[in-house]
């Protein structure tokens, strides 16, 4: 015969009550005293504080490679509860075909922004961004893109390289900067630049390396320099690699590649509850101790 307990449903078993579990049927009055004994569960805490990656689409190639998006990482960066906090996923610059190849989109999370990486101008500088755009070169020296455009604390990114002394054929250009390097000029008259390494973060869970910059080739013949580390495209006008914020690879007669798109990464102690909601379909994990949330396309997440 099943026995009632106290506080309980009819069962064999008596209900349980900790700080982590209760199980069973309660009345008001008994969830009282078991609180003030205690001896009930707690709701975990929101968090007040996480770390976060950010990194902007990267720059679009012509014959200069094109510059990585900008990369900033912090953590102990303050949130707010009830609010959704502001996600954009910037886009990587495009290769249009003509004299131009634009600069990457701005990320953002909350009041973070990384620049997007500089694109690049047939026959003209690198343009300016998170990492400066390689110089395009077609009979006339040019200079690289100037990198942590607008300027952030640490910097967002690095200087594309130029094409200070080789003016005629095959034309060569520089390399697009990369977050952890600068992308060289071309080193002779018949190769591209190489585009600047980029940074790792384990933020995700495990060590990736984000905006590396793109390869500078030549006018005349397909001789490029190396894609930067953290998806840097490669010679032959290869694309940044989408989610890194790399930079567009140079090609022959201003056949370059697209930059990559960036990503958004945040996350804090497990111990914290998770977030109230989220939009944009981030990828939620919880490994090594940490709540994760990586934004591949724009959203917003409300602790």
């Amino acid at each position: 015969m099943s026995m009632r307990y106290k506080g309980g449903v009819i069962s064999a078993t008596a209900p349980t009550t900790s700080t982590s579990v209760a199980t069973g049927v309660w009345t008001l009055q008994q969830q009282m005293q078991a609180k003030a004994a205690s001896n009930w569960p707690t709701p975990p805490p929101a968090p007040t504080t996480v770390e976060y990656l950010v990194v902007a689409g990267g720059g679009a190639a012509l014959v200069g490679g094109g510059g990585a998006g900008g990369y900033r990482t912090a953590s102990g960066f303050a949130v707010s509860t009830g609010s959704p906090i502001t996600v954009t996923v910037g886009a990587g610059g495009v290769q249009t075909g003509g004299s131009y190849a634009t600069s990457g989109s701005d990320s953002v999370f909350s009041s973070i922004t990384s620049a997007g990486g500089g694109g690049t101008i047939f026959d003209g500088n690198g343009v300016s961004g998170g990492s400066g755009g390689g110089g395009d070169a077609s009979g006339v020296t040019s200079a690289g893109g100037a990198g942590n455009t607008p300027s952030t604390s640490p910097s967002q990114g690095n200087n594309g390289g130029g094409n200070n002394a080789y003016t005629g054929s095959p034309y060569p250009g520089g390399g697009g900067g990369g977050a952890g390097a600068v992308g060289t000029a071309s080193p002779n008259s018949g190769t591209g630049g190489n585009g600047g390494n980029g940074s790792s973060s384990s933020i995700s869970g495990s060590s990736v390396t984000y905006a590396g910059g793109g390869a500078g080739n030549t006018y005349s013949n397909n001789s490029p320099g190396t894609g930067g580390t953290g998806g840097g495209g490669s010679g032959n006008g290869g694309s940044g690699t989408v989610n890194t914020g790399g930079g567009g690879g140079g090609g022959v007669t201003r056949g370059g590649g697209n930059g990559g798109s960036g990503i958004v990464i945040i996350r804090y102690a497990d111990t914290f509850a998770a977030a109230s909601a989220t939009t944009g379909s981030p990828t939620i994990t919880v490994s090594g101790g940490y709540r994760i949330y990586q934004w591949t396309s724009s959203g917003s997440i409300t602790f």
